[in-house]
């Protein structure tokens, strides 16, 4: 060869390949489909109403707006930074779900040294309320987060944290006057500049409501408080945001990613509204408004949902007249609760390890990344460390970072991203024909939404169709449960009425009530429970001087939060606790017929489909007539059988052998391992009780199972 064909040879130009067409792709895989339909076999229905294609072109993104859109500008949907990760990272903002102010300032110290850098604090229902610790009964006080009734418990939660360095992010709900109140008192009392104070000390009134279906008071005086909060962070704590904006009691429904999405932009839109009537211009604002959203599995919906995010704010923002700074969205993201197993519990890692990929790629701006074990117990320091180096890996060793918007131009992703965001924006805009997200909630919309969603989820579940590794599919009946630690209430209550006890006899009185009476008589709200704080008042007080002569909030029917595993981990419980009762697991007898090549397949599915319930099975070799399978199925003592042959081979053995087992104990349950459609009714007829398949709903027979062994 010589030299200038080897030059040639080493630029290569490919045009020995001519391009394959659609028409000819399709025709190689009808070929391997075999008859079967192509709309049935590789099309995806999502719980977004999308279908997914298996394969995306040029073609499928073919005058997409967007696509011309680059990082830093409007409409952001690649991101609000013109160089993303590149040059600062996310927020790594773990929760620490530590009841009291000493353990989570511990938690928080060893954290913070070791690559978290921003402090995500979540509260305890009665804090969140605007009651104090010991105002309630003790199996509240820590419940669901931090108990925080006072600036002294802030200061001690927060003891080494400098506060104009480090991002405070608190989810303060309806209770963010208080908090405010008590960050800027702990400010002041150390000096720190509140011109310097950054992160969040989010409202979301409409997030607590859909929760918990009611609201410690009147809305209108909500508002007026969030009104009077953004004003004052606008005056004096500028790159401090007042409203946050939650789709997790949405997503912990069983929500799709779409509606999460939409009930979250509706409801951003309500508080935009309720703060324009109160004066706020839109630039006072869009950029005091913080999203958080719940990232699930399905990796890139997620991340199309994301970018669609950004897009359809700026889109919502430039409505209302917002400049393009205005219109950048800032955004939490937080690996998904309703995904999260009891058992096999450190799958949790895995999944937790895709929703955070997802939610970097996506383009988040703060993340917390859940423990595997944060469902069973108080993450200890091994759990908190594995979630918090999954941030590091990412960042540093996945080469994400490097790469501004690294989706982009993904024929699949850009696809998505317009349909994801197109089913949002559909479902936003009935929101605000039925006259906004407050009348939609209280009318039952999204409930009803959700609710619907979520029964279409439990449906796929429970016939396994949507897998659960370790739960409904793959389980582990040997694994060593994790045991939550056992925690005394009532020393935990006391410890927290001690330390305000304390707290309330170092106020001076006076001081004290005079601040609160000035919070009660109105004006600026904001003002005077800082005072009320740095005079001695508590968290409860200065609420309750807050709410003097408010009146009672609204009240709606919640949305159900539960999580998707959760009715195969009770099926799970319940043989726990007849191991426990009983000495040993339930059983159930294979009557395995013929040789192994005609049993096994079918036996080895049926043991694992048991196992999901917590049954054990008794596994014998095959046995060559239906009287010696009976006689050992009958004999092993077990409370069912399952008949585990060919379709070709039940009509001659099932019969004889249901026949034997049924007059011998009548009581006997027993199935038939497959579904032959031809025989099905006759197999019934001779006392086949039912059918272990593929399509069986495994929840429903197995549940029905443990009722009949006894086990439930």
């Amino acid at each position: 060869m010589s030299d200038q064909q080897l030059a040639d040879a080493a630029t290569p130009t490919f045009s020995e390949f001519p391009p394959t067409t659609y028409e000819e792709w399709r025709k190689v895989v009808d070929k391997f489909l075999k008859g079967a339909p192509f709309e049935k076999r590789l099309i995806t229905k999502t719980y977004e109403e999308i279908d997914l294609q298996p394969m995306y072109r040029r073609e499928d993104v073919a005058g997409l707006p967007h696509l011309d859109s680059l990082p830093g500008f409007a409409p952001y949907l690649r991101g609000t930074s013109p160089l993303g990760y590149v040059t600062q990272s996310w927020d790594v903002a773990q929760e620490l779900p530590y009841a009291t102010p000493a353990e989570f300032n511990a938690a928080l110290c060893a954290d913070l040294s070791r690559g978290q850098n921003a402090v995500n604090l979540v509260l305890d229902r009665p804090t969140l309320s605007g009651i104090d610790a010991d105002q309630v009964n003790a199996g509240e006080v820590g419940k669901g987060g931090l108990s925080i009734s006072s600036v002294a418990d802030l200061a001690q939660a927060l003891d080494g944290v400098d506060l104009e360095t480090t991002p405070i992010y608190i989810q303060a709900s309806a209770s963010a006057l208080t908090f405010t109140a008590l960050l800027a008192a702990l400010a002041q009392q150390q000096g720190k500049s509140l011109a310097k104070l950054r992160g969040a000390i989010g409202m979301d009134p409409l997030g607590q409501l859909a929760r918990d279906g009611k609201l410690p008071r009147d809305l209108d005086g909500i508002y007026n408080v969030m009104a009077q909060l953004t004003t004052w962070a606008a005056a004096n704590a500028p790159q401090l945001q007042t409203i946050t904006v939650q789709g997790h009691p949405y997503h912990n429904g069983g929500a799709s990613t779409t509606q999460e999405l939409a009930f979250a932009l509706a409801t951003a839109v309500e508080y935009i509204r309720a703060m324009q009537s109160r004066g706020l211009s839109i630039e006072d604002i869009a950029p005091r408004i913080r999203f958080s959203l719940s990232v699930g599995t399905n990796f890139f919906m997620e991340i199309a949902r994301l970018r669609a995010a950004r897009l359809l704010w700026a889109k919502i923002v430039k409505a209302f007249g917002g400049s393009d700074a205005a219109q950048k969205m800032s955004l939490h993201a937080r690996t998904s609760a309703w995904n999260q197993t009891v058992y096999d519990p450190h799958v949790n890692l895995l999944r937790a390890t895709t929703e955070a990929f997802s939610s970097a790629v996506g383009g988040c701006d703060s993340l917390h990344i859940s423990p595997f074990d944060e469902l069973l117990r108080t993450p200890d320091e091994f759990s908190r460390r594995i979630a918090r180096n999954t941030h590091t890996v990412l960042r540093e060793e996945s080469h994400i970072t490097r790469t501004v918007d690294p989706a982009g131009g993904s024929w699949y992703v850009e696809n998505l991203t317009d349909s994801a965001g197109r089913k949002a924006w559909a479902l936003f805009q009935e929101i605000e024909k039925q006259g906004g997200m407050v009348k939609a909630l209280e009318a039952g919309a999204p409930q009803k939404q959700v609710a619907d969603t979520a029964a279409k989820r439990a449906a796929n579940i429970a016939k396994r169709k949507d897998i659960f590794v370790g739960s409904n599919m793959y389980p582990n009946l040997k694994e060593t449960r994790l045991e939550p630690e056992a925690v005394d209430f009532a020393a935990r209550q006391a410890e927290r009425a001690a330390a305000l006890s304390q707290y309330r006899a170092s106020a001076n009185a006076g001081q004290k009530q005079a601040a609160l009476d000035a919070l009660a008589q109105g004006g600026n709200k904001v003002e005077a429970a800082i005072q009320a704080a740095l005079a001695g008042a508590t968290l409860g007080d200065i609420a309750q001087a807050a709410r003097a002569s408010a009146q009672a909030g609204p009240t709606i029917t919640p949305i159900c939060a539960h999580r998707g595993a959760q009715a195969f981990e009770a099926l799970r419980e319940a043989a726990e606790a007849y191991v426990a009762r009983v000495g040993q697991r339930p059983q159930v007898f294979l009557a395995t017929m013929g040789p192994l090549t005609q049993h096994k397949g079918r036996a080895d599915f049926a043991t694992a489909f048991l196992a999901v319930g917590g049954i054990e099975t008794i596994y014998p070799t095959g046995f060559e007539t239906p009287d010696a399978a009976a006689d050992a199925a009958l004999a092993s003592g077990a409370k069912a059988v399952v008949i585990c042959s060919t379709d070709p081979t039940y009509p001659e053995l099932v019969p004889p052998l249901v026949q034997k087992l049924k007059q011998a104990n009548p009581g006997l349950i027993v199935l038939l391992a497959g579904y032959p459609t031809d025989h099905v009714e006759a197999f019934k007829a001779a006392g086949i009780d039912d059918f272990i398949h593929l399509n069986a709903n495994c929840q429903s027979l197995l549940s029905t199972l443990q009722n009949k062994m006894g086990v439930a």
